[in-house]
């Protein structure tokens, strides 16, 4: 990551909302502002809920506030950035503050993701094998897949931000996003290997994502149908119940970054581009809080 890079590139201007009129960024910035604060409050209550109050010691609610802190983690490595660039004139990022981004995002981000999947998974023993279920996610067992979970995190924002930032950076240094998000910073590489790269960034990228996704799936096609086998109406429900809020998440998370990644190509002004981004970065960790708090029952009435 030395050397070549440096003598190219030192530094990246981050072009995102330059364009905006300027009588609108104030009001952005508050609304963002906000948001960010509610993300980080709400998240940091759910966590001294699950701490505080004992019944709530159990193998959904410690994934739930291991999600909650990458949440927090993720929102703090891309928003403030974000926010100061709204009022500032200076956009400028260095080399290693952008790689140090890039590493933060993908880790964290690949982080809640794996968390997801696994909390999927508790769903599925907790309904499917409820007699094994005490035996097989055990405190420390619980605490070795959240371990994985960050590890697996860890490994995927180092190898992807490893991978792009080998490359050369010459020419033109302006971002087209308001963060060093991995697409707008590779069409930036030049260099014979830029094609290849790009490919293998994006394959990694969309396989993880859609293993977790396809697993996640896969356990709720099991959920579904031990329920289906329950007698009653209302056992249907009150175990379905416990699922509605993990589920919510899943599809808020997957549905946004879809409406984002997978839209199709066409004339789009980059001011909604932006906006579209800014959406899955803030709005996403803003509903995470709000939903558990209010279709959780026993969250809900702990937070009481």
């Amino acid at each position: 990551m030395n050397g070549q890079n440096y003598s190219t590139v030192s530094e990246f201007i981050l072009i995102s909302y330059s364009n905006f009129p300027p009588k609108l960024l104030p009001t952005f910035f508050l609304l963002y502002l906000l948001m960010y604060l509610f993300t980080l409050l709400g998240n940091l209550l759910i966590m001294a809920t699950i701490w505080s109050e004992h019944s709530l010691h159990t193998p959904m609610y410690l994934f739930l506030c291991a999600l909650s802190i990458s949440e927090i983690l993720f929102t703090v490595a891309v928003t403030p950035r974000m926010l100061v660039d709204m009022l500032s004139t200076h956009h400028s990022i260095s080399f290693m503050a952008c790689a140090r981004q890039m590493f933060f995002s993908f880790t964290f981000g690949y982080t809640h993701s794996f968390l997801l999947m696994i909390m999927g998974y508790d769903r599925y023993m907790a309904i499917c094998h409820p007699l094994c279920y005490n035996v097989l996610m055990s405190t420390r067992d619980c605490a070795r897949l959240v371990s994985w979970s960050w590890a697996g995190g860890s490994v995927m924002g180092m190898m992807l931000t490893l991978i792009v930032f080998h490359l050369t950076f010459c020419g033109s240094n302006e971002i087209h996003h308001f963060g060093c998000h991995v697409l707008a910073l590779l069409k930036l590489a030049c260099g014979k290997e830029t094609s290849s790269v790009t490919m293998v960034v994006i394959l990694v990228c969309v396989t993880a994502l859609l293993g977790c996704l396809f697993l996640i799936v896969l356990s709720y096609v099991f959920i579904v149908a031990a329920i289906l086998r329950i007698p009653s109406a209302e056992g249907q429900h009150k175990t379905f119940s416990t699922c509605v809020s993990h589920l919510t998440i899943v599809i808020v998370h997957y549905g946004f970054a879809s409406i984002i990644y997978l839209k199709p190509k066409g004339p789009r002004s980059m001011d909604s581009n932006t906006l579209m981004a800014t959406t899955y970065t803030v709005f996403t960790p803003f509903l995470s809080p709000i939903i558990f708090s209010l279709r959780n029952k026993e969250l809900k009435n702990a937070i009481k």
